[in-house]
């Protein structure tokens, strides 16, 4: 799998189609119902609804995939493998060499000569191709010498036993591909993880604002409730004491509803390192683009089956990262292997002397093979590669299956959160239709006079915790889903495709509905 020069159009195509994406898609922002005004005249509420629109998690997700730095970084990745495989390339390049001399005295001459060398990918081998010419007179020992036009030479190297298969050069290069393979597996781990924690903060960011609607509902209740009970007061059918004990009431909800402004704060913060403006700068989404409730999810599989298992194995990065730690260790292996062998260089060159004189015993055309054997005696630094690279590999095969193991786990954990927090959705919603049913019971007796004042508080109390917790219950799933899709690594591109994986169907999982408005 390679994303080198596609990889952000390939992830945007990721992120905009992935089923996470599509199980998180909210409906439609309800239209406001009064008119909102503006210098002086009445605006169409659906006007004002068109300028601030809920934020959606593909919006978030979006952001991240274009702005969020630690995913640009994590990008450049494939081009710091990319610079490094040029480099080693660079053992390759050909070379130029020329020099020029002179001699006086007893030999009096001049010479120069000019060359290139080109190294060759197989056999350890190189070509090489120059040409030199001298005037005057070299003694017949100076392998300078040549006739008065000079000398064309040509010839090359081949290593058959040592350095043949493989070298250092070819080494550092096959490592170097190795590596820029393994750009792949971290990239799609950074994304993994990074998708997990945008959905995470966008989450808790909505959770928080249905935690806050919660918490302003009973306070208004309590508020409201204050105004019945001075004017019942002023006809003579409460004491003030009542009142009393409500203002407490109020304070206290006061303080609860600060709280969840906080958390939502807070909330909002978090979520800005993810959402972010065109300059990349984090932008804090304000009160205003929570959405009315929670999105939509996808069905919870009956059961978790050993395909499931076995897709996370295949799709996640990490055992891929680990093959290829394997191979980069085998190039290891193969390279002290190499060293063990002794040398046996074969050569091949020929010449040709243009011009006459002043040399007789120069040849005009030259050829010389030869063959050279070196026998290392003491092979040390060869076994103790081979012991290393032995010894890595043994600590790799036990990493990966640990690896494989842990993966294992964390589908399951994931799996059984989803389906616990699922079940607690279904709980806590008819938990909210019992106590709102007590509560209004209680409301009525209150009103008749056959109850009193802390017993309905009781009652609104508990019901406003079954209202949170059936926040939190919801909110649970979809983290829980976030880790899921994680761990069975759900929207990472499958090989040999650009699209991610369609969406399943979803079904909507509703938060009930706010208090009603209560006296």
């Amino acid at each position: 799998m390679r994303w080198h020069g596609r990889r952000l159009p390939l992830l945007l195509l990721a992120v905009l189609g992935a089923a996470e994406a599509a199980a998180l898609r909210a409906a439609p922002a309800k239209p406001v119902g009064k008119a909102v005004k503006s210098a002086g005249k009445p605006v169409p509420a659906k006007v004002e609804a068109a300028r601030v629109e809920a934020l959606m998690l593909e919006e978030v997700l979006k952001s991240v995939m274009t702005r969020y730095p630690p995913w640009l970084a994590a990008l450049i990745e494939q081009d710091i493998a990319g610079g490094r495989l040029r480099q080693t390339l660079g053992a390759f390049d050909p070379s130029l060499s020329a020099k020029l001399g002179t001699q006086d005295g007893y030999y009096d001459a001049d010479y120069a000569d000019a060359g290139v060398e080109q190294a060759l990918p197989f056999w350890g081998g190189s070509l090489y191709g120059g040409y030199r010419l001298s005037s005057g007179l070299l003694p017949d020992y100076s392998k300078d010498r040549t006739q008065e036009d000079g000398e064309l030479r040509f010839g090359g190297r081949l290593n058959l036993l040592r350095d043949g298969a493989i070298d250092r050069r070819r080494a550092a290069v096959f490592q170097a591909r190795l590596d820029e393979e393994l750009a792949d597996p971290f990239i799609l781990r950074q994304y993994l993880d990074f998708i997990r924690a945008a959905t995470r903060a966008y989450v808790n960011w909505l959770a928080s604002g249905l935690r806050l609607k919660v918490s302003e509902e009973i306070l208004r209740v309590a508020r409201e409730r204050d105004g019945a009970i001075g004017k019942q007061i002023e006809e003579g059918l409460s004491a003030p004491i009542v009142r009393t004990d409500n203002e407490q009431l109020v304070l206290s909800r006061s303080l609860e509803v600060v709280r969840a402004q906080r958390r939502l704060e807070a909330a909002a913060i978090e979520l800005s390192l993810f959402l972010r403006d065109a300059e990349g700068r984090p932008v804090l989404a304000g009160r205003e683009r929570l959405p009315e409730a929670f999105p939509v999810a996808g069905p919870v599989p009956a059961a978790l089956g050993g395909a499931e298992l076995l897709n996370a194995s295949v799709r996640r990065p990490e055992l891929r990262r680990f093959d290829l730690m394997m191979e980069k260790v085998s190039v290891d292996e193969r390279l002290a292997r190499n060293n063990l062998l002794p040398n046996l260089d074969l050569g091949l060159s020929a010449a040709r002397e243009f011009g006459g004189g002043p040399y007789k015993d120069l040849e005009r055309t030259e050829l010389q093979a030869g063959i050279e054997l070196k026998v290392p005696l003491g092979r040390n630094e060869a076994k103790g590669r081979l012991e290393v690279a032995a010894a890595q590999m043994d600590r790799l095969r036990q990493e990966a299956l640990f690896a494989r193991d842990r993966i294992v786990a964390e589908v399951q954990d994931a799996f059984s959160a989803m389906e616990a927090a699922m079940a607690q959705i279904s709980q806590n919603r008819r938990n909210v239709e019992l106590a709102v049913k007590l509560e209004e019971a209680e409301r009525f007796r209150f009103q008749e006079g056959a109850s009193d004042l802390l017993a309905l508080q009781i009652r609104e109390q508990r019901t406003f915790e079954a209202r949170l917790s059936e926040v939190e219950a919801v909110a649970d799933y979809f983290r829980a889903l976030a880790e899921y899709r994680a761990a069975v690594a759900a929207d990472a591109p499958l090989p040999g495709r650009t699209a991610p994986i369609p969406p399943a169907e979803s079904k909507p999982i509703p938060v009930s509905g706010g208090s009603r408005a209560r006296r």
